[in-house]
């Protein structure tokens, strides 16, 4: 494992061999030097006061709002509708119908909502596994739908709406739903848990099982699923775009993908939080909130630290671990940033909170190359390398232990 000092110092020392215009370029690199700009003139405000130091801050903020005039111009036009990406999604179901000997009714919701270009040919191999597993394992065929009471023709709905400054996309089929107790028997059966952990489980930690790498609940493979590209993969993907998925299902009744993607993968919001010595960056689209807490309502279950947050259990995770850094855990105000989705969250201890920022996501490179818990880096406004975390990733690696 690279040590974070090690990622540190190698970022360091490229930064200062390089000028910053050799690996940001135009918008990108006008965020960056307007954050330094911001920082320049509040260090000169604490050591002295003057018409330059006021007129040093009226140029900082007349830029700030001419880089984001520029910035909303630019998002504009890399916007494209969603659309471009859902009329593949017709002849896909027709084809799937065809072969599976199924009646399915495609329903699509959204089509004018705008996301990065980019970001719609990225997310365009998870959708479709999505929609193979929804018409293959979730929608059952005529018959056995009149035998349940159901209408012999399926339902898939697809649909994309924006909410709190992101893309929301949603699979929903009203097939027959995820069995927990099927799904701790294959997970069982592939060695993926054992049998203590099983009786453990909950209904929806079991249902959360279909994301492990190396579960399959197929019998055979075909060509429309059980190829080997399981679920983990699709959450991968999409952990990879700064994003979260999220599963809801009732038996009998159907079952419902939701996938959530910051709007950009260039620039996005991050919260700057300390590390013993060291400056990370938490992606503010992973943060549901904020608590400080005592040493003392750190509890221990099972041997596993947690708080108890509005009467629900939530797990500690101590970064500093991860990254084999000193914990610096003072005895009261501790800071926890609670990260992850409504359903499954985590405490990240920090040692302290700096501030938000826009940020501008770099990657590590090919000479460091991919990094347990670390998604990127980026400069900020006193011109240091910072690290982003992989939020994502860090939860998937604590809950697993």
């Amino acid at each position: 494992m690279v040590l974070c000092k090690e990622i540190y110092f190698v970022l360091a020392a490229f930064s200062d061999l390089q000028p910053p215009s050799t690996y940001v370029g135009g918008i990108d690199e006008l965020v960056i030097d307007q954050a330094r700009i911001h920082q320049v003139e509040q260090t000169q405000r604490k050591h002295r006061v003057g018409e330059t130091v006021n007129e040093l801050a009226q140029i900082s903020d007349h830029l700030s709002m001419i880089i984001g005039e520029l910035q909303e111009s630019v998002m504009k036009a890399r916007m494209l509708p969603i659309d471009q990406l859902f009329n593949r999604f017709p002849r896909l179901i027709r084809d799937l119908s065809r072969d599976l000997d199924k009646d399915i009714e495609l329903v699509i919701e959204g089509k004018e909502t705008e996301l990065d270009r980019t970001l719609i040919e990225e997310i365009a191999d998870p959708l479709i596994h999505l929609i193979r597993n929804a018409v293959d394992h979730g929608i059952e065929n005529p018959e056995k739908r009149e035998q349940s009471g159901k209408a012999r023709k399926g339902t898939l709905k697809i649909r994309a709406a924006h909410e709190d400054n992101q893309v929301v996309i949603y699979v929903e089929d009203d097939g027959a739903g995820i069995d927990p107790e099927q799904i701790k028997k294959s997970a069982l059966q592939k060695g993926v848990i054992g049998i203590e952990e099983a009786k453990q489980l909950s209904d929806l930690e079991a249902i959360e099982l279909i994301f492990r790498p190396g579960f399959s609940t197929a019998a055979t493979v075909s060509d429309v699923s059980g190829r080997g590209v399981g679920m983990d993969i699709v959450r991968s993907h999409i952990e990879k775009l700064n994003g979260l998925i999220d599963i809801e299902t009732k038996q009998g009744q159907g079952t419902q993908f939701k996938i959530k993607l910051p709007l950009t993968l260039a620039i996005i919001d991050g919260l700057l939080v300390k590390l013993h010595k060291q400056t990370f960056i938490i992606p503010m689209s992973n943060i549901a909130e904020i608590v400080r807490v005592t040493h003392n309502e750190i509890q221990t279950v099972r041997g596993a630290q947690v708080i108890l947050l509005r009467n629900k259990v939530i797990p500690v995770a101590w970064i500093h671990d991860h990254f084999q850094l000193p914990k610096m855990l003072t005895g009261k105000n501790n800071p926890l940033v609670i990260v992850g989705s409504a359903e499954k969250r985590i405490a990240l201890a920090v040692d302290g909170l700096i501030g938000n920022q826009e940020i501008v996501i770099k990657s590590l490179g090919s000479y460091i190359g991919k990094v347990d818990g670390i998604a990127g880096s980026t400069i900020l406004g006193d011109g240091k390398v910072a690290l982003i975390l992989d939020a994502s990733g860090i939860i998937s690696k604590m809950t697993e232990k």
